[in-house]
């Protein structure tokens, strides 16, 4: 029989806590009925949901939390603030004690890189975690990264997370060599800041365990054209937010554009399984969800604004990233990379000199 997902849940992260979090997760657990759950909030109002939820009830346990991280709380005040003692706190807490195998929260993003951080730390080889998404293409799903976990990146962290992306893309998608792209303003190798292009190097000439595919521009994102994107944390927010944003926009022109005329009414009935295609493809609860990577441990962010179906995509994405042994495929990325000669492996920032 095979052993259980372990899943801990912030059950008061995002704009509607367990209102959205528990039938969110419920959906999860129809598709994948061998998880179990333990939900981290305020009891009384988990109870009150799990009356409707009887399935979720069934394979959940609860663990009280007085402390709920707000929306708006900066990072520094939600760790002094919530550890030990909060929703967020304690799902994270879950995981490193082993009590859990993925934390999955909808809360404040900032609060929850921090608190995950903190308490798990990066993985030996690993400067500093990066946020990684899932991303629709014309080809089908690509890995980005990272999305937002930090500003600016250096030459080796970005180095860092072309092996973690290539890592994640492996364990997701089934690519043995997944292709990895750097993002920049151009293709031609004399384009882009100091940090991009001396990764471009240290990606073509040194023994670095991915399939570097080159530079890629934003136009290739969408097209598929590698398995992992890499860039920083302030370029791949924007871009994220782009995409969503322009998602949005074209569905509300079509909605537009079919209700215009009875015309367009008869062609919408004509072609409405092309549209319900189009809409499904389009729908960003689908790839609701980034994971954070470089950890000790699997944390999965979900939008705060998500519905249920959205955030049952964050827990599924959760789900298959144990499922998939991701922290053991990163771990065996970064053991296979050779350093050149005179050189050292790739350390957390502040390593040197400790035991």
């Amino acid at each position: 029989m095979t052993v259980p997902v372990r899943i801990a849940i912030d059950a008061m992260g995002g704009d509607h806590g367990p209102q959205t979090v528990l039938p969110g997760a419920d959906i999860a657990l129809g598709r994948r009925p061998d998880t179990t759950f333990v939900l981290y909030g305020d009891e009384q109002r988990i109870r009150a949901e799990l009356e409707k939820l009887p399935r979720l009830a069934a394979a959940s346990r609860i663990v009280h939390t007085d402390v709920v991280v707000g929306m708006d709380d900066k990072p520094s005040m939600a760790l002094r603030r919530g550890r030990y003692k909060s929703s967020m706190w304690r799902a994270i807490d879950a995981v490193k004690l082993k009590e859990a195998d993925v934390a999955v929260s909808a809360g404040n993003t900032g609060a929850l890189m921090a608190m995950a951080n903190f308490n798990l730390r990066t993985m030996p080889g690993i400067s500093r975690p990066a946020i990684a998404a899932i991303w629709p293409t014309l080809r089908g799903e690509s890995v980005v990264l990272d999305v937002g976990a930090s500003i600016g990146a250096t030459a080796q962290s970005l180095v860092e997370m072309a092996i973690m992306g290539s890592a994640m893309a492996r364990a997701l998608f089934d690519i043995e060599t997944p292709t990895v792209g750097l993002l920049n303003v151009g293709v031609e190798e004399i384009k882009g800041v100091e940090e991009v292009k001396e990764a471009a190097r240290i990606l073509r000439e040194e023994a670095v365990p991915v399939n570097y595919h080159g530079f890629v521009e934003g136009n290739d994102i969408g097209a598929g054209t590698v398995d992992v994107v890499v860039t920083e944390g302030f370029s791949g927010n924007i871009a994220l937010k782009t995409a969503e944003g322009t998602a949005k926009q074209l569905a509300s022109y079509l909605r537009a554009a079919m209700s215009r005329s009875l015309r367009a009414r008869l062609g919408y009935l004509l072609a409405r399984d092309a549209f319900r295609v189009l809409k499904a493809k389009m729908d960003p609860r689908r790839s609701n969800g980034g994971v954070f990577l470089g950890l000790n441990g699997i944390v999965i962010k979900s939008h705060g604004g998500t519905d249920a179906e959205g955030f049952a995509a964050a827990v599924d994405l959760g789900y298959d990233m144990v499922r998939h042994q991701l922290l053991a495929r990163i771990a065996s990325n970064l053991a296979s990379r050779q350093p050149p000669e005179g050189a050292a492996l790739l350390q957390p920032a502040g390593a040197e000199g400790q035991s």
